[in-house]
């Protein structure tokens, strides 16, 4: 009997050995996941600006933004909704890391360009990784014929060109928030005392309510601004919905101009004295044909 269990003991040392051995080949062999934390904003925009957020390979993505006049200019101009600026902008994915867009504005009939890249993901794995990191690069060709035609500007005088990094991290489902350092560079300036470069910080965040809801907050901060204008630093609150393949932003903020060589160099307004814009921002985006990879 004594024999019998020394053989089962040994017998159980042996196995929980052998199985242990087997996990270890097992976990090694196994292909490692990276688990990078998705959704860390719901679009491609925090609210007035973007977000590190870019359309996956293939999506195309319809955006409108509108903003309204001032809500605090009375009856007389249905408090702004009498006023109004509006940009449309179509959008693509070229890869899951790589995404590029065209856009126009009524506000100076403008017309821009974007690059959008991702640098990193944020991930929770083993080497986890606890930021995501976006750069993005633009150029704004100005249109509006308001100069005199005895000094027109030339072709490369009109553009101005825009750089900013986007830093973010996801802290909970409900809690993201974003860093945004960027230059502006102004190849015309309307005075010797405007700076061509202009920097700013800027900072952002989504905090989700429901499960299709959230609030969203931005704030610009112009370290060196214009010297021709008084300008002010852009604010924005709004709240964001999801409807499927929409995403609705509904915006109050002293910005009316919606590219961001305009509201983080150029806004003139006082969101705490009234001069509040009232905006949306509305987006669609459609999954391109997949290809057929099986053949008869």
């Amino acid at each position: 009997m004594r024999n019998l269990l020394t053989l089962f003991v040994l017998f159980t040392i042996t196995s929980k050995t052998m199985a242990q051995d087997l996990l270890n080949i097992l976990e090694s062999e196994a292909p490692k996941t990276k688990n990078y934390t998705s959704a860390t904003f719901k679009g491609t925009r925090i609210l007035n600006g973007h977000s590190i957020e870019l359309r996956k390979k293939g999506v195309t993505e319809f955006v409108i933004s509108h903003r309204f006049g001032r809500v605090n200019l009375g009856i007389d101009e249905l408090y702004g909704l009498d006023q109004s600026n509006i940009r449309f902008a179509l959008e693509k994915g070229i890869t899951d890391n790589l995404m590029v867009g065209l856009g126009r504005s009524s506000f100076e009939k403008t017309y821009d360009g974007f690059l959008k890249y991702k640098l990193i993901k944020q991930r929770s794995n083993k080497n986890s990784t606890p930021i995501s990191a976006t750069v993005f690069g633009s150029v704004a060709y100005r249109s509006i014929k308001d100069f005199d035609p005895l000094d027109k500007p030339t072709f490369n005088q009109k553009l101005t060109y825009f750089t900013q990094l986007m830093i973010a991290r996801k802290f909970s489902p409900e809690l993201s928030l974003q860093i945004m350092p960027s230059y502006t560079y102004r190849n015309l300036v309307k005075t010797n005392d405007d700076p061509h470069g202009i920097a700013a910080i800027g900072f952002g965040g989504r905090a989700k309510i429901s499960k299709r809801m959230a609030l969203n907050a931005e704030y610009h901060y112009t370290i060196n601004p214009l010297k021709s204008i008084d300008t002010t630093n852009s604010l924005a609150l709004g709240l964001e919905i999801e409807t499927g393949g929409h995403v609705f932003q509904i915006i109050l903020s002293n910005s009316i101009t919606m590219i961001e060589k305009s509201f983080i160099t150029e806004s003139t307004d006082n969101f705490f004295e009234g001069d509040i814009h009232l905006g949306f921002n509305i987006s669609r985006a459609f999954q391109g044909k997949k290809k057929n990879k099986n053949h008869n």
